[in-house]
């Protein structure tokens, strides 16, 4: 009975008001008209209401997608230089605390408990606020610096760990093998250890790799524009959120999965054949 009373409602509305918008029709059109604002928008300069046809304004404008670029090119930077000193100094910690060196193993111990069990967010803020009050000539260093000394400080606990992880899984007969050959401790490691160690932890350094993009992110509370600062600044300038945090989305899982695609080439190349899973 109800089924039957809303064509006749309906009805009867069209014969007083006119025909009834269909609503799904209406949400069509209104997605297609955010959409297409959203592409307008990008073109547009930052400064005033100028479109540029092709997206790119000339010398001394901006518009909105090439300040996103700008952005995209900062967090790349800022991730890729602190991936350099994680990957340096993981590797140090990493061996210093398989080494038969108490010292040794107390100082790669205490770096790493330090580094990983205080937030990035906090250690940015601490590089940024305090350490230039403790160390004066830090004052006069950019925010991007410390954002990848930061970053890249905090990440090689992390790497560390794993290039411990990875040579405990070698047995210990190799290290005496090279010791017994006339190697010394330091070329057992460069030529026996770390070669197969480094390809057993290949996936979680890929993981680590992925995860310093993300974590470039909390950059931005230092002021470096990055896209988390571009989405905040330029949603705050055009009310179009969704629009910024969409495109800065894209470009994230663009950067993440370009570098996994990377290292499963590398590990495909660099696989042990026979061991270690290998074909």
């Amino acid at each position: 009975m109800m089924e039957a009373a809303r064509p006749r409602a309906r009805r009867a509305q069209e014969e007083t008001t006119g025909p009834v918008p269909d609503v799904n029709e209406e949400k069509r059109v209104s997605a297609w008209e955010q959409m297409r604002e959203s592409a307008t928008l990008m073109c547009k300069s930052t400064v005033d209401e100028t479109v540029y046809s092709g997206c790119f304004a000339g010398k001394g404008d901006l518009t909105y997608l090439q300040w996103l670029l700008h952005s995209w090119g900062w967090t790349l930077v800022v991730a890729l230089v602190a991936l350099i000193i994680a990957l340096a100094l993981g590797l140090v910690i990493g061996v210093m605390r398989t080494l038969p060196n108490k010292a040794a193993v107390l100082f790669g111990e205490a770096w790493t408990e330090f580094f990983r069990n205080i937030p990035i967010l906090i250690q940015l803020l601490i590089w940024y606020h305090i350490v230039p009050e403790v160390v004066p000539p830090l004052k006069s260093v950019s925010p991007v610096v410390l954002a990848c000394i930061g970053l890249g400080l905090f990440t090689s606990a992390r790497i560390g760990q794993q290039v411990k992880a990875g040579i405990a899984t070698i047995p210990k007969g190799q290290r005496y093998a090279g010791l017994a050959m006339g190697m010394t401790l330091t070329q057992t490691y460069r030529y026996v250890l770390l070669p197969v160690a480094l390809r057993v932890v290949l996936p979680t350094l890929t993981s680590e790799s992925m995860n310093i993009i993300k974590n470039s992110s909390v950059a931005y509370a230092i002021g470096v524009t990055e896209m988390i600062y571009f989405a905040t600044q330029a949603g705050e300038e055009t009310s179009f959120h969704s629009t910024m945090y969409l495109g800065v989305t894209i470009l994230y899982f663009i950067s993440a999965f370009a570098i996994n695609r990377a290292a499963a080439v590398v590990e495909k190349r660099t696989r042990l054949h026979g061991a270690l899973g290998g074909k």
